[in-house]
């Protein structure tokens, strides 16, 4: 994975963990912590937020080998720039307030996840505890389809886990410090926050953009080369 893929996915967790505050802070709560020693309560709380990366890494795996594919039928450059057109476009609809795209079987789904959710909320073993954050990664989340898209588009299943895996741990500092001293972000930042979201994840769309372009810049539009090789994980 390439430098400025691993910032562009770090940055996005970042900015994300801010979203994931609002939007999953209640099963950060549920996290039940309040009977446990300091060290295991820390521990519970990372067998959490790692049970979520663990989960964002699987996706990035299996949209990884189907982003090699692209890659190997040389479709690569082509496919950054779709990605990239799409996630403006769904930028541009959350602005206008108007749907774009529609995700057929969305609330079936999300139902489904829920219930998985439930079987693991508010146990305290640690296997529970970790599998919660695990289910809790499956919840469907504009802003994690994003990173699949930027995971997609790294054209290498090493590149594509390593693109999740790093968005997953720019959520990790807000989530920890949530589910540690048990806060809420005040209203004025959130509203800020949900402000800039959508320039940052605009930002990765032109990345992609430009990067699918092929403009032999280091870095930030390197020349994408066709491969006719056997699949490779490397």
């Amino acid at each position: 994975m390439t430098l400025q893929l691993f910032i562009s996915a770090l940055a996005l967790g970042g900015i994300s963990s801010f979203h994931c505050v609002g939007m999953c802070g209640v099963f950060a709560f549920s996290i039940p912590t309040h009977n446990m020693s300091e060290a295991k309560k820390v521990l519970a709380i990372l067998l959490y937020n790692f049970g979520r990366i663990t989960t964002y890494s699987i996706l990035g795996l299996l949209f990884g080998l189907l982003g090699r594919q692209i890659s190997l039928a040389g479709f690569q450059q082509w496919f950054s720039i779709i990605a990239g057109v799409m996630i403006l476009t769904i930028v541009i609809q959350s602005f206008l307030k108007k749907p774009v795209f529609h995700l057929p079987g969305y609330q079936k789904m999300s139902l489904l996840i829920s219930k998985l959710i439930s079987k693991f909320l508010g146990k305290p073993s640690l296997s529970s505890i970790y599998f919660l954050g695990a289910a809790n990664g499956l919840l469907p989340c504009g802003l994690v389809y994003m990173a699949i898209t930027g995971a997609l588009a790294a054209g290498t299943v090493t590149g594509a886990t390593g693109f999740m895996a790093a968005f997953g741990l720019g959520t990790l500092p807000a989530m920890f410090l949530l589910s540690y001293f048990r806060f809420m972000i005040g209203i004025a930042a959130r509203n800020f926050i949900r402000r800039t979201v959508p320039f940052v994840v605009a930002t990765m769309g032109l990345l992609l953009i430009v990067r699918g372009l092929n403009l032999n810049i280091p870095y930030l539009s390197p020349a994408i080369a066709i491969s006719n090789s056997a699949i490779s994980c490397h």
